[in-house]
């Protein structure tokens, strides 16, 4: 399925939560998709107003007739509650339609499970800078949906990078170092900011100068081409300078393996998810 195939596809989200809403954003203002094929459902109705309001998605009153209304369906509910929301629309889905979902730890297995007759069933992970369209978007199709690839990846493409990936470890630390990557970088983020103000600057100035060390950062390293991250970082530190003392002292520290604990608790939890949900 190609760009302008895909814009006369019409596209449905069950849940309105925070993910759908950076897809969905992206999505409209990268123009793939026409904002009127776009179609929510929610089980609590100030998301949905919030959506018909500020980006001018249609709200459908049921999951059913989200489903016998569009073309690709994306599943934007937490994996506890998957199984209930999909379990009395089953029968609605047909064999042509895409299913996405982007609950961490629900398998293609047990997806296939609640919709045997959907051939074109994938998971997706984006991270929240979807919503900028700067986000990591790992994906994994079920067996047999090989057909569908081009056009899951069309219709992520606006979101960011995309990343192809077998379901897996592979998609476990994509989930884990990408998805909720961002989560951990906000925590590094705050602490910077509090030693800032705990030197004398104010809120708002610490704020902007910690976002714009990691911004300027990134986006050097983004522009570096065939230099790697540990060349630039190279360039930074004088022998027996100020940055080599700090480096000295994270390394005694061991902030790596503070961070790859930290990881790896994640991705346990991941699998949990995974265990759980397969036992539903």
């Amino acid at each position: 399925m190609g760009a302008a195939l895909l814009k006369q596809r019409k596209i449905g989200f069950i849940g309105a939560g925070n993910m759908s809403q950076a897809i969905i954003k992206a999505l409209i203002d990268s123009g793939v998709v026409p904002v009127g094929n776009l179609f929510a459902t929610n089980r609590s109705p100030g998301k949905l107003k919030k959506l018909e309001e500020t980006l001018g998605v249609t709200s459908v009153n049921t999951n059913e007739e989200l489903v016998d209304l569009c073309d690709i369906v994306i599943l934007g509910v937490k994996p506890q509650d998957l199984v209930g929301v999909l379990e009395p629309i089953a029968s609605s889905f047909h064999e042509s339609q895409i299913v996405i979902s982007l609950a961490a730890g629900f398998s293609l297995q047990s997806l296939k499970r609640l919709l045997p007759q959907v051939i074109g069933i994938a998971r997706a992970m984006p991270n929240t800078p979807a919503t900028i369209r700067k986000a990591v978007v790992g994906y994994c199709l079920a067996e047999g949906a090989e057909a569908y690839e081009g056009s899951v990846e069309e219709l992520l493409k606006p979101l960011g990078i995309v990343v192809p990936l077998d379901e897996g470890e592979m998609f476990e630390a994509l989930t884990v170092s990408c998805g909720s990557g961002p989560g951990f970088i906000f925590e590094m983020m705050l602490y910077w900011q509090e030693w800032l103000e705990e030197h004398g600057f104010e809120g708002q100035i610490a704020k902007e100068m910690v976002i714009q060390t990691f911004l300027g950062a990134a986006e050097l390293a983004s522009q570096a081409g065939d230099i790697s991250i540990q060349e630039l970082q190279d360039r930074v530190v004088s022998k027996k300078g100020v940055t080599a003392a700090g480096l000295q002292s994270m390394r005694e520290l061991e902030i790596e393996r503070a961070l790859r604990y930290s990881f790896e608790k994640a991705v346990i939890r991941d699998q949990e998810i995974t265990r759980g949900t397969a036992a539903q």
